[in-house]
C-alpha cells in the first residue's frame, strides 16, 4: 500500500479509538466516522486517478486533498450535530498533552485577592484544571470566564514560563441586601446580585425592598447616609411603584417621601424629629409627599386613646343670652 493508503488507513484507526470510547460524545463520533469514511472513499478514488492526474498535479496533492476534506466533513458534522463544544474540548485536551509533554505543565498557581470566592470557585471559573498546559493558555478567555462570576469585577492573570499561573483578583463589595417576592439577595452598589442568599456575616447590611429598588439603591441610601442619627432609625426602605421611596422603621412606623425632592424631605423629618421627638411617639405613619407639610396617623391604639380622652373631657357649659 502506498503513502496515501498508509496516512488514510492511520487516521481512521486513531480516529476511532479517540471518537468511540466516550458515550458524552457518542453521536459526534458517529458523524466523524461517516465524515472520514467520506474522505477514504475520496482517498482510494485519488488513488485511481493519480496516474493520469500526476502529469500536471503536484506530489501529495491527494494526501492534502484528503486532510481538508476530512476537516472539513468533521468540522460540519460537530456544528451541524450540536457537538462543538465537544470538538472544542477534545482539541484542548490534545492541545494540553501536547504542552505537558514539552515541560509546560502548569505546577504552581498563586492567588490574590478572593475573599468571598474560594480558590476551588476561582479555579473551575478559570477553567483550569491538573492536566492545563501554561503554553495553551488564553489569558483573555481566563479573564472572561473570571468576571462572569457575580463577585468578581476584573481580574489579572500572568503566565511565567514554564509552570507558573498568577492570578489576581478584584472582588465586587457587598453593600446591601435587596428583597424582591419574598427572596432575599445580596447586591453590589451597582445592583449586580452577587449572592441569592445572605450570609450571616452579610445580615446587618441595609435592606431595599421592591423591584427596580437594587438600581436605585445607592443613590437614596447615600441620602440617608447624610443622616446617621435617622439611618439607623430604618430597617427597610422599600421602592412603591419603581417611583418613590417609603421608609419602614425599627418601631414599625412608616415614613412616606415624595417621588422628587427627597432630601429636602429628610431635612424636614430629622428637624421635626429633633423639635418634637416624633419618631418616638405612638403613631402609625407620617407623610412627607406634599412639600412644607407633615401629616402624622396616630397608631389604632393611640387613636382609641385620644378618642376615650375626649369623651371624658368636661364640655363647657353654654349660658343663655
Amino acid at each position: 500500500m502506498d503513502d496515501r493508503g498508509r496516512l488514510a488507513q492511520s487516521v481512521k484507526g486513531t480516529a476511532r479509538r479517540r471518537l468511540g470510547g466516550s458515550s458524552a460524545g457518542s453521536g459526534f463520533a458517529r458523524a466523524a466516522h461517516a465524515a472520514i469514511q467520506r474522505a477514504l472513499c475520496l482517498a482510494r478514488l485519488l488513488d485511481r486517478w493519480s496516474p493520469r492526474l500526476a502529469v500536471w498535479l503536484p506530489r501529495r496533492i491527494g494526501v492534502a486533498a484528503t486532510a481538508a476534506l476530512m476537516l472539513a466533513s468533521v468540522g460540519y458534522g460537530a456544528i451541524k450535530g450540536g457537538h462543538v463544544p465537544i470538538l472544542v474540548g477534545a482539541v484542548t485536551e490534545t492541545l494540553d498533552q501536547l504542552g505537558n509533554a514539552a515541560g509546560f505543565r502548569i505546577v504552581s498557581i498563586s492567588l490574590a485577592g478572593n475573599r468571598h470566592v474560594t480558590r476551588e470557585e476561582v479555579l473551575a471559573g478559570a477553567g483550569i484544571t491538573g492536566t492545563s498546559s501554561l503554553l495553551f493558555l488564553d489569558v483573555e478567555r481566563v479573564r472572561e470566564r473570571l468576571r462572569a462570576n457575580p463577585w468578581i469585577a476584573d481580574a489579572a492573570v500572568l503566565k511565567l514560563y514554564p509552570g507558573e499561573l498568577q492570578i489576581a483578583i478584584r472582588e465586587r463589595v457587598a453593600f446591601a441586601l435587596w428583597q424582591k417576592d419574598r427572596r432575599l439577595s445580596v447586591i453590589a452598589d451597582d445592583g449586580t446580585v452577587l449572592e441569592p442568599y445572605v450570609a450571616p456575616a452579610l445580615i446587618e447590611l441595609p435592606l431595599v425592598v421592591g423591584a427596580g429598588a437594587q438600581g436605585r439603591a445607592k443613590e437614596f441610601l447615600a441620602l440617608l447616609d447624610r443622616h446617621p442619627a435617622l439611618r439607623g432609625f430604618v430597617r427597610a426602605s422599600v421602592l412603591v411603584g419603581e417611583r418613590r421611596w417609603n421608609l419602614r422603621l425599627k418601631n414599625g412606623i412608616d415614613v412616606e417621601l415624595p417621588e422628587h425632592g427627597v432630601a429636602p424631605a429628610l431635612e424636614t423629618l430629622v428637624r421635626v424629629d429633633h423639635e418634637k421627638r416624633l419618631l418616638s411617639r405612638d403613631i402609625a405613619s407620617i407623610d412627607l409627599r406634599l412639600p412644607d407639610q407633615v401629616t402624622v396617623r396616630l397608631s389604632e391604639a393611640a387613636a382609641q386613646a385620644r378618642i376615650e380622652l375626649l369623651k371624658d373631657k368636661p364640655r363647657k357649659k353654654g349660658g343663655n343670652a
